[in-house]
């Protein structure tokens, strides 16, 4: 699990004066990365010839997030199976803890040189499950 603090800024904000509905898939983009880099060296993933693709996103919007609010983004592993993973991605309101979104992302693990998707062997799921 991997905790990622983001403050919402003005350049966040739509027409509403809300945060805009593509922003949320930033803000959890930055906490995948947060997550990957405290937990896996990329260039030992670089060696092994394999990357992580995004194959699908699914995010539920709770509440509206507004500018200034300080957004804790919760990232954990929640399957994995054997060509494919789910990271669980929960965004909540610092201090009130209210649930402003959730989300599911889908991504799959890619041999770089063929591009094509490959199965998850035990290295790499023992990895993966750092974030369980």
């Amino acid at each position: 699990m991997s905790d990622t603090i983001i403050k919402v800024r003005g350049y966040h904000l739509d027409l509403y004066g809300h945060v805009n509905n593509a922003r949320y898939l930033e803000f959890l983009e930055e906490a995948r990365w947060a997550m990957i880099e405290e937990k896996i060296d990329l260039g030992e993933l670089k060696k092994r010839g394999i990357g992580m693709v995004v194959v699908n996103i699914n995010i539920d919007y709770k509440l509206p997030a507004n500018l200034g609010d300080i957004l804790r983004v919760t990232s954990t592993i929640d399957r994995i199976g054997t060509k494919s993973a789910t990271v669980k991605q929960l965004i909540t309101s610092e201090g009130s803890e209210q649930l402003i979104s959730s989300a599911q992302v889908t991504f799959v693990i890619i041999d770089i040189a063929t591009r094509k998707v490959i199965a998850i062997d035990d290295a790499t799921r023992d990895l993966l499950q750092k974030f369980s």
